[in-house]
């Protein structure tokens, strides 16, 4: 039997937000890896077995995946949203370079899902409707220095930006400073978009101008967008529409 290794995004929570294709994929799969609560989406049946592993233990999951497919196994490795966005495909991928050569030679795909980044968008309206770009706040595997340089750069150029990981409870400090540095460096009060859970039962939207936004709005549920200088909000009953215009003024 020819073993495969397919990356899978299972989307933001919603069992309506699976795609088909990653469906598919889990219903023909002869094992599941990936961190444990995302595994636990993963409804159990005969044939299928289940490998759940700690968050911090990417590489070890990826080996373990691509090893099973050497077996001839059919693994379906899986992430929360889309896996190629902060998740397990470049994990997978880093193992590959570094691991047999046989490896490369395995039937590996990768199947998209849908990330929290737009899940969020498309509650608030359409905050992403021109550039913008997507940062990890985590510093678990880039030091801060780096993150505290694209942050004002990004602010500079004006982007809207969607926040990944933002306040952990070991270091919540790091939102703290993300929040001073754009309050430093936007020059305006733009919107900022606190997206929780979205799309799950405990989904909560909350939109706040910059200048009262407070560290402890966000956690690690939380997907944080800021608009830009052309951000605009539609007031109306109930929550307001927040959109980007597809066009900047020359």
């Amino acid at each position: 039997m020819s073993g495969s290794v397919l990356i899978a995004g299972l989307g933001p929570g919603s069992e309506a937000l699976v795609t088909p294709e990653v469906r598919d994929a889990l219903a023909q799969a002869t094992d599941v890896v990936g961190y444990i609560p995302y595994v636990a989406r993963v409804a159990e049946r005969p044939g299928l077995t289940l490998h759940a592993s700690d968050n911090r233990v990417e590489i070890d999951r990826s080996r373990h995946a691509l090893e099973m497919a050497s077996e001839g196994k059919r693994v379906v490795v899986v992430s929360s949203g889309d896996p190629g966005v902060f998740a397990m495909a470049a994990a997978v991928f880093e193992a590959v370079e570094a691991g047999p050569d046989h490896w490369r030679n395995l039937d590996i795909r990768v199947l998209p899902g849908i990330t929290a980044m737009l899940a969020a968008a498309a509650r608030a309206g359409a905050p992403l409707g021109h550039d913008f770009c997507a940062i990890n706040l985590s510093d678990n595997l880039k030091p801060w220095g780096l993150i505290e340089k694209r942050l004002r750069l990004a602010a500079e150029a004006d982007f809207a930006m969607a926040f990944y990981n933002p306040r952990s409870k070991s270091r919540p400090e790091g939102f703290e400073k993300t929040l001073d540095i754009l309050k430093d460096a936007c020059g305006d009060d733009r919107p900022v978009i606190f997206a929780r859970a979205v799309s799950t039962p405990e989904e909560e939207i909350k939109v706040v101008p910059l200048s009262r936004c407070t560290p402890e709005m966000a956690d690690m549920r939380t997907m944080v967008i800021v608009g830009s200088s052309t951000t605009r909000i539609i007031p109306r009953d109930g929550a307001p529409i927040i959109y980007t215009p597809r066009s900047v003024a020359p």
